[in-house]
């Protein structure tokens, strides 16, 4: 089986070009799969102020983080494929961006697909990320690092937020064709194109884990203790859950997680989906 790191627009799809006639190489079949990563409209252009509850818009100037470790595996745990490397994304750059493709994978279900978010090394490679991203995230051991202005009115409040621990998205599902699917299906022939989508907007949810969870800004605004514009992950670690009066900020059955610091490094955690909406068990590497 043939392995393809993530490699730019033009070689992408000379790639795809030269691959489409891959197929049959056995009675079985064989196909691939595409991996794709976007960060949708809330990261290219803004998350709105309709959207959130208390009327703060937010727009991200970066959103930079690095996928490692995709695997398609079967139900059984045999692994067809796993990504070699890393990649530094910023999803501030418009469109999706190439991950992997896996060629020559038995044409059946494979329904344990993961990924991880992870620390960057000297070997990731850059999509729409600069050298100088990358040397931020080496230096920091980051897995996610945002920088971002939220404004209501004639205020705003600038974000620069680094998180450094890994998560690997697990068990993934979604919808395909209409229909909920485990992982990803491979057909004789045929290409399975797979998005890891990335929703920044999760940053601001005021629930872990509940489906009825709202975004929120103006708490975060108001962590901002020596009111220079900047609300830093410290200043968020210094207000308490109980004291604030917006939102529910529940933690469902996340332990430690007593401060709005603390909350916000839960949310880090939940970036990561599949084909959009879909859903992946967010779980330590």
């Amino acid at each position: 089986m043939r392995i393809s790191r993530a490699m730019g627009a033009a070689a992408w799809a000379l790639a795809a070009g030269a691959l489409a006639g891959c197929g049959d190489d056995g009675a079985s079949g064989a196909g691939r799969v595409e991996f794709t990563t976007w960060g949708e409209d809330y990261i290219e252009q803004e998350i709105p102020a309709a959207d959130l509850e208390d009327g703060w818009s937010i727009q991200y100037q970066k959103f930079l983080f690095v996928l490692r470790n995709v695997t398609v595996a079967d139900r059984d745990g045999n692994v067809g494929a796993r990504m070699e490397g890393s990649v530094l994304f910023d999803h501030t750059k418009a469109g999706p961006k190439p991950v992997v493709t896996f060629d020559d994978l038995d044409a059946k279900p494979w329904e344990s697909v993961s990924y991880e978010i992870g620390p960057a090394d000297a070997d990731t490679a850059l999509d729409g990320a600069t050298e100088d991203d990358r040397a931020l995230m080496i230096d920091a051991g980051a897995s996610v690092h945002i920088e971002a202005t939220a404004r209501k009115g004639d205020v705003e409040k600038r974000l620069d937020w680094t998180f450094s621990r890994a998560t690997r998205y697990a068990d993934c599902k979604g919808e395909k064709a209409g229909k909920e699917t485990d992982g990803v299906l491979v057909t004789n022939g045929g290409t399975d194109t797979v998005e890891l989508t990335i929703h920044g907007d999760h940053f601001f949810y005021d629930d872990l884990q509940a489906a009825t969870a709202a975004r929120r800004f103006a708490p975060i605004a108001a962590a901002d203790a020596d009111d220079d514009g900047a609300v830093t992950l410290e200043e968020l670690a210094a207000v308490r859950l109980v004291a604030i009066d917006e939102g529910t900020y529940g933690t469902g059955s996340a332990g430690n997680v007593n401060d709005l610091g603390a909350f916000v490094t839960a949310l880090s955690r939940t970036l990561g989906h599949f084909r959009g909406e879909g859903e992946c068990v967010s779980v330590d590497p």
